[in-house]
């Protein structure tokens, strides 16, 4: 008897060995960000001034909502390093020398310089990953810019500006493909460990088949069914149009659901880093640079989400 239970004590003892350590589970921990997205239209409306009202506009928006991250689409260089100047001197971010990113469409199409999209962080940034999207048959490289926190390397803040265009460029349909690009680098940021939070113009509404791969499975309502993704936006919640949110348009528009303008501006986060409730909104367009700042809203929203650690 005795034998037969050191030889079974033996057996497991060996097993142990062989099958080696139990793997440890990541650690994790979770934060609320307070996230703020805005296509600013810096050259079509404003010829990239930075003089008329815009960049105070903007910059005193980021602060006023408490933003840790900021996404703009359509901005000159110029328009750039005035709204950098600015958020700097206010004290604003938490390091004036390393809390934004700027990744260029087209290096002339703002009267001579540089046109694109940029991200700004209060915390640090770690390197800025930047990708090129497919042609869509026009002067502008599309692009999707992403950076990590310096201290938190697994939480990634995003911005894209997707072509308008759905034509069928070399057999594919170039919005619907840009889209697939995106949520394809995207996820290969979840597969590495890392959560991302990714704001920006997508130039497809919420309820369009060509999001059905965005949109988590879990959101099936009237607004927005079909749904085959992980991801949930921000602002999908709002009484006022469940599943679709508010438009984020100039008003007039009345191509989006629920008696509103459309909305293409959207913030998305993957639904299994969501910790608890999460919500959006969009923001009446500001007057304050000789008219209308834009003809898109300000679009903002606020999550907790847990990061590896």
């Amino acid at each position: 008897m005795r034998l037969r239970r050191t030889l079974a004590v033996l057996v497991a003892a060996t097993l142990a060995v062989l099958a080696g350590p139990t793997p440890a589970q990541a650690a994790t921990v979770n934060a609320t960000y307070n996230v703020w997205s805005w296509n600013v239209a810096g050259w079509k409306m404003h010829r990239g001034s930075t003089t008329n009202g815009l960049i105070p506009a903007l910059s005193n928006s980021i602060r006023n909502r408490s933003s840790h991250f900021a996404a703009l689409n359509e901005l000159c260089w110029s328009q750039y390093k005035a709204v950098q100047a600015n958020l700097r001197s206010s004290g604003w971010p938490q390091d004036v020398e390393n809390f934004s990113r700027f990744e260029p469409h087209n290096d002339t199409a703002c009267g001579g310089e540089p046109f694109g999209v940029a991200i700004f962080s209060k915390a640090p940034l770690g390197s800025a990953n930047r990708y090129a999207l497919a042609a869509d048959g026009t002067t502008e490289t599309r692009k999707l810019l992403c950076a990590p926190l310096a201290a938190r390397p697994h939480l990634r803040f995003c911005t894209t500006h997707i072509t308008p265009s759905n034509e069928v460029i070399n057999g594919r349909k170039i919005n619907e493909t840009q889209l697939g690009e995106v949520l394809t680098r995207v996820e290969a940021f979840h597969t590495a460990g890392d959560t991302v939070i990714i704001g920006g113009d997508f130039n497809a509404q919420p309820h369009y088949g060509r999001m059905n791969p965005w949109y988590s499975s879990s959101l099936n309502v009237p607004n927005n069914s079909g749904n085959t993704g992980f991801y949930r936006e921000l602002d999908d919640t709002d009484s006022r149009c469940v599943g679709y949110g508010e438009t984020t348009v100039y008003d007039g528009n009345t191509e989006g659901l629920c008696g509103q303008g459309k909305k293409i501006d959207l913030i998305f986060v993957r639904q299994n880093r969501i910790v608890g409730s999460y919500d959006g909104d969009s923001l009446a367009i500001s007057t304050s640079c000789g008219g209308a700042c834009s003809d898109h809203r300000i679009l903002i929203g606020t999550v907790t989400v847990s990061i590896t650690t």
